[in-house]
């Protein structure tokens, strides 16, 4: 362990650490090559120096780095955490501090072939092998307590399918996902959950659905360019709706529409008369560009698209992933670009992004080769999930938009131990209040699963 830093933030004591991991964990693509693993460590200044055990955040993404705090309150479940924990934030491998991974970066890896073999990398298989080094070599072995936040969720399965035993307790928030794991199966329930979110928009602001409409006229007569040069397509227009699984996301979306056009009173009707009745007229706000592009961008974190498919392959799969969200798409006419009203998009990645959006073109091609594969690292095992001894606490978002409900309630059936907490208090992004991680934490108490950890 390299012990980088050592510093006060208001309400913690922080630790800034980093240690070496091989990149490749099996030792047969690149062999000899190693990645660094940054994290974090810790305490409220009162417990600074005590032995409390470690709890380890899984964060959310794919392609997520930790949390970067301005005290405990900026991240609701630290808060509470601090208090009876250590708290170890691992940037995942290829994010943050931890080896970030590029567009620049993957262009040194070679042709198509040997970036997609170097990407393949960076998924779940890989992320728990980290963490169980981290826990047994780094952090003195003792085992520790997982909270897992959405795509944290996904590694908290594979982590006990692969360790168990490792972790004392373990708690999911937004995040079972289903075993067996199908992405076809993930995008036909997200999106008709995604036409809902939507028509929730237009219930609660009216006159969001003429705004929309005439922004995609707008976008469709081309010359709308966002701050990066990329074109503000109708379909970069749609990947809007990638916030409306989040609170306030509804709100946050109508804000923005509120700022889209330069002439007029805001509405779509003043827009468009100041522009002559011409949609392709229609001057469009540099604040709403800037927004948009804002929301919809991922220059700080690339491998969330690249990877978000990915996620849903485990093992030996009967055909490709090849671009699931795509497929899904087309089977729903009311998500084209000329239907209206116009139906927004979430958490679903597509082939033109690899196209329109600059910091995405450089993996186009290791997309392409890794869309036609089907031979992946085995995340879930069903029998060692069955039999799990590990507590498990879950809180399951009702109305989720991005990880369906039904399907986790149906892999924590077959999950031993496990405790499910059923709510529509909250959305995807509940653990970051002050509320859900507490509650979570008094379920398990009460049940005697922290029995000799508090």
């Amino acid at each position: 362990m390299a012990l980088l830093a050592r510093y006060h933030l208001p309400g913690l004591v922080v630790e800034d650490r980093s240690v070496e991991v091989p990149l490749d964990w099996s030792g047969r693509r690149f062999p000899g090559r190693s990645t660094s693993l940054f994290y974090r460590v810790l305490c409220s200044p009162e417990n600074a120096g005590r032995d409390l055990p470690y709890l380890v955040f899984l964060q959310g993404g794919p392609g997520g780095a930790c949390p970067r705090l301005t005290s405990p309150e900026s991240d609701g479940w630290v808060e509470e955490a601090v208090r009876h924990f250590r708290v170890v934030l691992p940037d995942q491998r290829g994010t943050g501090r931890s080896g970030r991974v590029d567009g620049s970066v993957v262009a040194r890896e070679g042709d198509a072939r040997a970036q997609a073999d170097y990407l393949r990398l960076f998924l779940a298989d890989s992320i728990v092998r980290d963490l169980e080094h981290l826990r047994v070599h780094e952090l003195g072995g003792a085992r520790w307590v997982t909270l897992g936040q959405s795509y944290g969720g996904f590694l908290t399965l594979a982590y006990l399918s692969a360790f168990p035993g490792a972790a004392r307790a373990s708690f999911v928030c937004g995040g079972v996902p289903h075993v067996p794991a199908s992405a076809d199966e993930v995008y036909a329930c997200t999106f008709p959950r995604m036409a809902a979110k939507t028509r929730l928009l237009y219930e609660r602001y009216p006159q969001d659905e003429g705004r929309l409409a005439l922004l995609a006229e707008r976008a469709a007569a081309g010359g709308l360019s966002l701050p990066d040069g990329s074109p503000l397509t109708v379909r970069r227009l749609q990947s809007l709706g990638q916030g409306l699984g989040m609170k306030p996301g509804h709100e946050r979306l109508h804000n923005l529409l509120d700022l889209a056009f330069a002439a007029g009173d805001g509405s779509a009707a003043a827009a468009l008369d100041a522009a002559g009745g011409d949609p392709a007229r229609v001057e469009v706000s540099p604040a709403f560009l800037a927004g948009v592009w804002s929301a919809t961008n991922v220059v700080a974190n690339p491998l969330y698209w690249v990877l978000q498919e990915l996620i849903y392959a485990d093992g030996e799969l009967e055909r490709p992933v090849a671009w699931a969200a795509e497929h899904a798409l087309r089977k729903r006419p009311e998500f084209s670009p000329e239907a209206r009203p116009l139906m927004l998009t979430g958490e679903a990645c597509f082939p033109w992004m690899f196209e329109e959006m600059p910091e995405l073109r450089p993996f186009a091609g290791a997309m392409d080769a890794l869309m036609g594969e089907t031979s992946f690292g085995r995340l879930y095992d069903p029998e060692v999930l069955l039999a799990n001894e590990t507590p498990l606490q879950a809180a399951v978002y009702h109305d989720d938009l991005y990880v369906d409900a039904g399907l986790q309630l149906d892999t924590l059936s077959r999950v031993g131990a496990s405790h499910a907490w059923v709510t529509n208090e909250f959305e995807h992004d509940g653990v970051h209040g002050g509320q859900v991680f507490r509650r979570l934490l008094e379920m398990a108490r009460d049940r005697g699963d922290l029995d000799g950890v508090l």
